[in-house]
């Protein structure tokens, strides 16, 4: 299948409204794959796209495309194909602008849940697909959890979306307290900021 690769210099800013993002949220889940991303996976997922040493204009569209829903050929008809590729396209030019200059437009897609009057968010999700674009480019991510900045902005990231079977046992036990959980998610957007101004200063490199 033919995709197009991300041209961040002829990309325009386009957020996608509500509505899009629920249509997209809708296609996958209706997909009889159970590798297929949400929402939230999705977000977490480009960012890390954005965010890896391996530079996503350098990427071949259906590299980094396909795993959103699963792979194979999903869709109904070229029409709905092109509208899902610029849906993603569109998202993640909006995160690249929003990281660059709109911060203050950025939120990214977390679970939200009530506990009484207090909201408790979880990016579970978000990690998770966070986590899966990491593992695409393995090799040149392992240097930036090891250096001490990056890894402190990934630490989070990494306990919420990484392997739970690799996690010490204190850290599986504190994964089942949901306040726990909320005070690690709230620390992700500062993470992947922090993450993006070292890229930004590095001349698009990290390390």
């Amino acid at each position: 299948m033919d995709f197009p690769q991300y041209q961040p210099d002829k990309a325009q800013y386009s957020p996608l409204t509500d509505d899009e993002l629920s249509d997209l949220d809708d296609f996958l889940s209706e997909l009889d794959n159970d590798a297929a991303m949400n929402i939230e996976a999705i977000d977490g997922y480009l960012s890390a796209q954005l965010l890896s040493p391996v530079p996503l204009s350098d990427k071949p569209g259906a590299d980094w495309m396909s795993p959103v829903w699963g792979g194979g050929d999903p869709f109904a008809s070229g029409k709905q194909r092109k509208k899902i590729a610029l849906l993603l396209l569109r998202h993640v030019h909006s995160l690249s602008v929003q990281w660059t200059s709109k911060q203050d437009e950025w939120e990214p897609i977390f679970s939200v849940a009530e506990d009484g009057e207090q909201q408790l968010v979880d990016a579970e999700d978000w990690c998770t697909g966070f986590m899966i674009g990491v593992d695409q480019d393995g090799e040149a991510w392992s240097p930036l959890f090891e250096h001490v900045k990056t890894a402190a902005a990934l630490a989070p990231i990494a306990l919420l979306g990484g392997d739970e079977s690799q996690l010490s046992a204190e850290d599986q036990e504190k994964l089942t307290d949901l306040h726990w959980r909320d005070a690690l998610s709230r620390e992700v957007p500062e993470g992947v900021l922090t993450l993006w101004t070292l890229r930004q200063q590095a001349g698009q490199a990290l390390l």
